[in-house]
């Protein structure tokens, strides 16, 4: 007799890479957009342009290092979240 799967908790599913922050390499609660089009964790990349003005991926100069909140990505996790869960 067969077992029944049960689907993988959010735990032991692999998020999908555009929810992973680059830095920490972990899932973001709080994605922002920096200058050169990346998302990162807010925390992570803060404490990174607190030293350097580059990109944290190429290693590029930064044209400015002002963040943008990344609204749609941060709903999405969550909605991923939230079906792993259930």
């Amino acid at each position: 007799m067969a077992v029944a799967k049960r689907p993988p908790s959010v735990e032991e599913e692999e998020p999908p890479a555009d929810f992973v922050c680059p830095i920490t390499t972990e899932v973001m609660s709080d994605p922002v957009m920096a200058a050169d089009g990346q998302s990162y964790e807010r925390m992570a990349i803060e404490r990174w342009l607190a030293t350097k003005s580059t990109s944290p991926l190429t290693g590029e100069e930064l044209e400015f290092t002002r963040l943008f909140p990344n609204h749609t990505l941060r709903r999405v996790i969550r909605q991923w979240q939230e079906t792993a869960r259930s």
